[in-house]
């Protein structure tokens, strides 16, 4: 039966409460739709799981309720879909109907897909976010596999890894707030003839419910001031906080440690259910980040507040991403951003400056609620700087912000904030562009300036991190300022002046780098944004106290044509950014693709063009690009293999966008010298399985000899790879990894499967042992990958393993940051640790 066919056949109307209903004529859930759990005591208690889609709502009964516990698998049983308006309804279905026993709204709000849901819904897999009073954070509904016999439509309900997302041995969410978000009530107040309880609202239109005014519930009247409050109005505005950079944390217990955001500062000033959002200069941007942000701040309980926070949008791998954040803005997205407060200025009636940090953030975590998707209370860390530094880098975050536990606030910089970042970065001054090489109407690279000495100097260009949408709207932003004159003060070098219009220096954008030369230039500089929110005025060069002088990646010597050419669109990487990436990382990656054959994906246009494997040379190679035979291939086509950076940067010139390195050397084809088992999750698997089935191979090699070595895909799965000595040939490293594989999908068929056809893999992973074969290859350590994002192959050690880090957590534009940090190479030893196969 289609639609609520089957819902109507199930209930007798003139008995029980329940509405009739009728199918909505909204198709799409896009960019959101209603979410509700209802709490159901019928023969057995269960909670009912319903989203919005295609006019009723999908149903699932999870019969232990939802988990909060990242990778925790709960029961989803599918049932019929039900009409929108039961999404409002509360009360008692009398005993001999369908379902009979109490019902209560134990949670609602919306629920926005990830991907397309209808793909989803029909292959099994939805993901989304939900945006609840109770349930927040992304989350994955998962269609098991059917069994012979089973005659229900099982699916998994499972919290995914964010920071929505609660411990294994946290407070259980079902316990601790049992009762309906609507009336109070658990279902055991519930009497028989209970009438029901209806919310319109739950099943109004998206655009009524972005329009309607918040439920904002009564101030906190028990909460005490702390010592240093004043009595005192609420101000408009307070001039911020800010920090002083420094290359490293300072040491010791009067710091305490924040996460450094990487989005706008705002000041979120609220005033008898009245908010502002105000910028770090007092802009007034309330407009620019929609009416569900502002709605969540009109509904904490407080007469009047300022708070300081930060608004970002969080991008693939979990940290904010200021590029993310700006294209949200510039499209008019407002469904992504959360606002992250993590000091408290005003409450009550209080000024709460002179207040220590660590009682203002006390009052200010009581206030912010702990479920609530869009607001988020920053916690702080008290270990040792250095420490929360170290693992803030190993993550690619953008670094730390290190607080005097006991200082009041002071508006202006100074040394009660330090700030220590994984990466250089800061604003700096258009004064300039040149013209997009390859694309009209478009820029091509900025010509950047700081101020010094009332005075605009040059610090060099930026040619990389433009979307083509970005490069075309700041060439439209930037012409109509072109000026006949240099706005530097003194002449540019010859190289750098040649094809720049020059601009009146009033636009501000910030960059990310990996270091200044010598000459006070930037180095590997990459564009993250405009900032509009700052006064080309006030950007005057930043420099740390102690600055570190990293070791500079060896001399880029390969001509790049093209070099502001966009091989990854969303992410605005350019063939320039690519060959700086390679260079930052050369010193890792060598040993893993220096002397060997390589296979190829290349990708002319970038990757929404053409893609082609390459093994062989085509016309018009580079030099160094080498052409190696295969010995067992007489009077074929030579292989390709690369000795140093300049044939790296070679093939980034040629479009090659993967690199997969084969087994062996060039000096011996015949002998591997790395096993290789590729874990490719199908359908359905989550990422904490997938993490199982990794150490469950480690411990497999280690058990007879072999030292396990792991790595990101930057696909779907994961890498775990054994140094060998080059004795045994490819067909004993082939039967070896089959009979592993093979033992594993014997074990456990229900999760591991050891054959390459697609039907047998849904719901397990794929132990994939063919790379372990002459000619066969894998995606090299460090490689990037033909995919949105950027994201390359990235090795790890086995205590980086968590769900924390998935498969695309790092890409070419986070992961220099990484290396910068790490205190000892995961990979470093690969080498030294190879032994040979084990015989038999």
């Amino acid at each position: 039966m289609a639609d609520l066919d089957l819902y109507r056949t199930k209930r007798d109307f003139q008995t029980t409460p329940e509405p009739k209903g009728r199918k909505s004529g909204r198709r799409a859930v896009a960019p959101e739709g209603v979410f509700v759990i209802q709490k159901h005591a019928a023969r057995r208690l269960h909670y009912d799981f319903r989203l919005e889609m295609d006019g009723v709502l999908k149903s699932w009964a999870v019969t232990r309720g939802p988990s909060l516990v990242a990778g925790e698998k709960r029961l989803a049983v599918h049932v019929e879909d039900h009409p929108l308006d039961y999404g409002s309804f509360e009360g008692t279905i009398p005993k001999g109907q369908y379902g009979g026993g109490s019902v209560i709204i134990w949670d609602r709000g919306t629920w926005t897909p990830v991907g397309d849901p209808h793909v989803g819904y029909a292959k099994g897999h939805l993901e989304f976010t939900l945006h609840g009073d109770k349930l927040t954070g992304r989350w994955h509904l998962v269609r098991m596999a059917d069994r012979k016999g089973e005659k229900r439509d099982n699916w998994l309900l499972i919290k995914a890894e964010d920071a929505a997302a609660r411990p294994k041995g946290a407070p259980d969410i079902l316990t601790e707030e049992p009762s309906s978000v609507v009336s109070g009530r658990d279902v055991g107040d519930l009497s028989p003839d209970d009438p029901p309880r209806r919310r319109a609202a739950t099943a109004r239109s998206s655009a009524a419910r972005k329009t309607a005014p918040a439920p904002r519930p009564a101030p906190s009247s028990d909460l005490p001031m702390p010592k240093g409050a004043k009595t005192a109005p609420s101000p408009d505005f307070i001039p911020p906080a800010l920090a002083t950079l420094s290359s490293r944390p300072p040491a010791g217990r009067r710091h305490v440690h924040e996460i450094k955001f990487d989005g706008y500062r705002i000041e979120a000033r609220i005033d008898g259910g009245k908010v502002r959002l105000l910028t770090r200069t007092g802009l007034d941007w309330t407009d620019r980040f929609g009416l569900d942000l502002v709605a969540a701040l009109a509904r904490l309980p407080v007469t009047d507040a300022l708070v300081d926070g930060e608004i970002v949008v969080e991008g693939g791998n979990g940290a904010s991403d200021f590029s993310a954040l700006q294209a949200d803005l510039s499209e008019g997205r407002t469904d992504r951003f959360t606002y992250f407060a993590f000091d408290l200025l005003h409450l009550n009636g209080h000024d709460l400056r002179g207040v220590p940090l660590l009682a203002r953030k006390a009052l200010l975590e009581r206030i912010i609620p702990r479920e609530d998707g869009r607001l988020r209370f920053s916690a702080h860390f008290e270990d040792d700087g250095a420490l929360v530094l170290e693992h803030a880098c190993r993550l690619s975050l953008e670094g730390v912000v290190s607080k005097l536990r006991d200082a009041p606030y002071r508006s202006g910089r100074s040394r009660d904030w330090i700030k220590s970042k994984c990466t250089e970065r800061q604003e700096f001054v258009i004064g300039g562009f040149v013209p997009s090489t390859t694309a009209r109407r478009a820029i091509g690279s900025l010509v950047l300036g700081v101020f010094e000495k009332g005075g605009l100097v040059p610090v060099g260009r930026v040619g990389t991190g433009f979307s083509h949408k970005m490069a075309a709207e700041l060439h439209a932003l930037l012409a109509p300022d072109k000026v006949d004159t240099s706005p530097f003060a003194g002449p540019l070098e010859a190289e750098a002046a040649r094809g720049v219009v020059f601009v009146t220096p009033k636009h501000v954008a910030e960059v990310e780098f990996r270091a200044w030369t010598g000459d006070g230039h930037l180095r590997h500089a990459s564009f993250r944004g405009l900032r509009d929110d700052k006064p080309a005025a006030d950007v005057v060069r930043e420099a740390p106290a102690a600055t570190a002088d990293p070791e500079p990646p060896p001399a880029r010597r390969v001509r790049l044509t093209h070099p502001d050419r966009v091989y990854w669109p969303d992410g605005g990487l350019t063939k320039e950014g690519l060959a700086d990436y390679y260079a930052e990382v050369w010193r890792h990656m060598a040993p893993f693709v220096a002397g060997r054959p390589l296979a190829l994906l290349r990708c002319p246009e970038g990757i929404d063009g053409p893609h082609f494997f390459q093994k062989h040379p085509w016309k018009g190679l580079d030099r160094n690009i080498l052409q190696v035979p295969d010995p067992q291939e007489k009077g074929e086509a030579p292989y390709l293999a690369i000795r140093d950076l300049d044939g790296l940067t070679a093939l980034v010139q040629g479009a090659a966008l993967e690199i997969h390195p084969f087994g062996a050397t060039v000096a011996d084809w015949k002998r591997p010298d790395t096993l290789i088992m590729d874990l490719d999750p199908g359908e359905g698997v989550i990422w904490p399985d997938v993490i199982a089935c990794a150490q469950e191979v480690r411990a497999r090699l280690n058990a007879v000899g072999l030292a396990a070595f792991v790595k990101t895909s930057g696909g779907k799965g994961l890498h775990v790879c054994a140094p060998l000595k080059p004795e045994a040939d490819w067909t004993v490293l082939k039967a070896f990894t089959k009979e592993m594989a093979q033992a594993m999908a014997a074990d456990a068929p229900q999760r591991y499967v050891a054959t390459i056809a697609k039907a047998k893999r849904k719901g397990r992973i794929l132990i994939d042992y063919l790379r372990n074969q002459r000619g066969a290859t894998a995606v090299a350590p460090y490689s990037t990958r033909a995919r949105p994002g950027a994201a390359v192959s990235m090795p790890l050690s086995w205590d980086e393993l968590t769900p924390q880090i998935g498969p695309q957590h790092f890409t070419a534009l986070n992961a220099p940051a990484r290396l910068a940090h790490l205190a000892r190479d995961p990979w470093g030893d690969f080498r030294k640790a190879a032994v040979p196969l084990p015989k038999g």
